[in-house]
């Protein structure tokens, strides 16, 4: 079996946000139970980890956590609400490389409306305008488009464009890690027609960059509207998640209903080789080949676009010479 390349570590169910679309405050872990940074070094060498959580930055001990995973990779990016404004900014001062990725969901009444916190939105725009300041280049916005706040994403991308920040969008999806199962978009045409938007103008940028962004975009349509993903799951194959108490899965969008099954886990197993190649490992995998489910995050699709880009790298010069020409995009729909 082939080594993965990216990772993501859950470190903490603990969150001080109460969003409408995720119940992972409600279901907090306890400090002492959560994966100690010592654990991370028998990670193996990836291109690319992401911390996330719940709230990274709820933990005390997150300085040493990102020391370890640097041993392990060299791109690291943490996803966080901005809460935490002074502890962001310490962190990013001893490291200066690092990735921020900041949630925020719309503007700041919808924002702070989706996301359960008042002043959320100022703390997070703050935080960022001040790593900009500090000379970090990895920084940016995270939105999760949910009902009724897809108009605002797009006030969002305007916003980070101009401030030379980057720009990561989703949809929000039913899973064990969010507990949540009723999430359901319902103003579908409107969703729809807002990342079409966004597809058209990030294909009239400069940047090669927005253009697969645009792709990946065009699939999270694909998903909207129920179609079959545009490429390959090769979940527990390029990418693993990590969970506070050490489990191994192979994404997060797992669900009991359909299925729900760990690789492994990292404190349990001798070394991470013998846990990635073990007979359980294999055995999810081939359930991620037959699962029903047709998610499209970002943690899994990332690496599948890494390996298989001639396809979203036709549809890329297909749709950028279109946009040259003023024309609109061309969505794929699988059904």
């Amino acid at each position: 079996m082939s080594a993965p390349t990216d990772a993501s570590i859950i470190l903490t169910y603990r969150c001080p946000m109460h969003c409408q679309m995720c119940n992972i405050w409600a279901h907090p872990t306890r400090a002492e139970e959560e994966i100690h940074a010592e654990a991370l070094s028998r990670l193996p060498r990836l291109r690319f980890i992401n911390l996330t959580g719940g709230e990274p930055f709820v933990r005390d001990d997150l300085e040493e956590v990102v020391r370890v995973c640097y041993t392990r990779a060299p791109r690291i990016v943490i996803s966080t609400s901005g809460w935490f404004e002074d502890r962001v900014i310490a962190l990013a001062r001893k490291f200066p490389t690092i990735g921020i990725r900041i949630s925020i969901e719309g503007l700041s009444q919808k924002n702070d409306e989706l996301r359960g916190r008042p002043g959320g939105f100022d703390r997070g725009l703050r935080t960022l305008l001040t790593l900009r300041e500090m000379g970090l280049k990895d920084i940016g916005f995270g939105c999760t488009v949910s009902n009724h706040n897809s108009t605002d994403m797009l006030a969002l991308y305007q916003l980070a464009r101009q401030m030379g920040l980057e720009f990561a969008t989703a949809a929000f999806h039913n899973s064990f890690y969010f507990h949540k199962h009723d999430n359901v978009i319902t103003n579908r045409d409107q969703v729809v027609d807002d990342f079409t938007t966004l597809i058209n103008w990030q294909l009239r940028e400069r940047s090669p960059k927005s253009w697969f962004r645009a792709y990946f975009n065009m699939g999270l349509v694909n998903y909207v509207c129920g179609g079959r993903r545009l490429l390959p799951c090769e979940a527990g194959t390029m990418n693993f998640f990590v969970d506070p108490w050490g489990e191994v899965w192979p994404c997060n969008g797992l669900e009991e209903r359909c299925w729900q099954q760990s690789m492994g886990n990292l404190l349990q197993a001798s070394d991470f080789n013998t846990l990635w190649n073990s007979e359980q490992a294999r055995q999810v995998r081939e359930r991620v080949r037959n699962c029903p489910k047709n998610c499209w995050m970002v943690g899994t699709v990332a690496p599948v676009m890494h390996k298989h880009l001639r396809q979203p790298a036709t549809w890329v010069m297909r749709n950028k010479w279109r946009a040259l020409r003023g024309l609109p995009a061309e969505l794929t729909h699988n059904t």
